[in-house]
């Protein structure tokens, strides 16, 4: 199997290699890195039955692990998502995130940077398995006048082109962060739109929402869905917080103002932004989980990395209400929308929210 998946991921991604000679030497150096990283992350794999039957292994790990494949249970039997054979396996990464993703957007504006890759389309951000090459990448992006800004990734999903294993990076998290996540992932393999990041969002966090409420009332744990829950409003808050004062720039931007006096008032805007996110911390200390965020450089490229993805959840939640809580008619309906263009898919989300 190990070798299987290993020949699977040379062949996938050396056909990109392939497709990516026609656009330059930088784009075969991009590929090239996510053949080697996804590469070793594969041989690393170790199963996750061995490690929980090993009595050397560390206890915590072993406890995490045994969780997580209950989690995993659930999912297939009650969540109906396709498990296959992901989350059987672990990696340890001995670092803090699997992946660094760039962000760049120019110095008067909030429109990001695109890439755009085979199967997955296009994104705002361009992932690389080992920091020194994301800040590399980042370094010659501010030397265009972009701003950039690297943010690391805890964990993604293969898409089903291969077999997710748990990492390290994530084993640790909250028991309601692990079913989260891991709900999440598996509804992107469940579904997922090429282009249309607001639905593939919207529709994986509520999944990952309605999955946990379901798990808590089937695992008797009486808090992981309301922590999760209080973890999300948190969440919420601090993005309508950058959102407001993502509009204060984009009215700058537009305005016919000169640039140099664009850019001044641009320091003082995000000044503003800082205040305002200390006001709110007297109020609600919980919000100083952001500190780090918030208290290191801010730019365009850092704003436009938090984007409000969650738009469409009240749109999935009347849609599962609609079938009584019936998962498959909900999928079936998810699936049909999946199919339309992406405008008149945006219409029918929308319609749900306004009725």
């Amino acid at each position: 199997m190990m070798l299987l998946q290993l020949n699977k991921v040379k062949v996938v991604l050396s056909i990109l290699i392939c497709w990516a000679t026609l656009w330059g030497c930088q784009t075969v150096h991009y590929y090239s890195q996510a053949i080697d990283g996804q590469c070793r992350i594969l041989l690393k794999r170790q199963p996750i039955s061995a490690i929980v039957a090993d009595s050397n292994s560390p206890q915590p790990l072993r406890e995490s692990l045994t969780y997580i494949l209950k989690v995993r249970e659930f999912a297939e039997n009650e969540l109906q998502l396709p498990v296959d054979s992901h989350y059987l396996t672990y990696v340890e990464l001995n670092r803090p995130f699997v992946l660094w993703n760039v962000f760049a957007a120019p110095e008067l504006s909030l429109t990001p940077k695109t890439w755009c890759y085979p199967v997955a389309g296009c994104a705002a951000y361009r992932g690389y398995f080992d920091e020194t090459n994301a800040q590399q990448y980042a370094r010659k992006l501010d030397e265009q006048g972009y701003d950039v800004y690297v943010g690391g990734v805890t964990a993604y999903s293969t898409l089903g082109w291969f077999d997710d294993p748990i990492l390290s990076t994530f084993v640790r998290f909250s028991q309601a962060q692990k079913a989260a996540l891991m709900f999440h992932e598996l509804a992107h393999q469940k579904l997922y739109v090429k282009d249309d990041t607001a639905f593939n969002e919207s529709f994986a966090t509520f999944v990952e929402q309605e999955g946990l409420r379901r798990w808590q009332l089937a695992s008797g744990s009486e808090r992981i869905y309301s922590d999760y829950m209080l973890q999300h409003h948190r969440r919420r808050q601090f993005v309508q917080l950058i959102m407001q004062y993502r509009q204060k720039l984009e009215l700058l931007y537009q305005s016919d103002l000169e640039p140099a006096e664009k850019k001044v008032r641009k320091t003082t805007i995000f000044s503003e932004l800082r205040n305002e996110f200390d006001r709110l911390k007297t109020r609600q200390v919980e919000l100083s989980v952001y500190d780090v965020w918030m208290n290191q450089s801010l730019n365009n490229a850092k704003i436009s990395s938090v984007v409000a993805y969650h738009d469409f959840l009240p749109a999935f939640q009347k849609m599962l209400t609609q079938y009584a809580g019936e998962l498959d008619h909900f999928f079936e309906e998810c699936r049909q929308l999946a199919q339309k263009d992406k405008t008149e898919r945006h219409q029918i989300l929308e319609s749900y929210m306004a009725n």
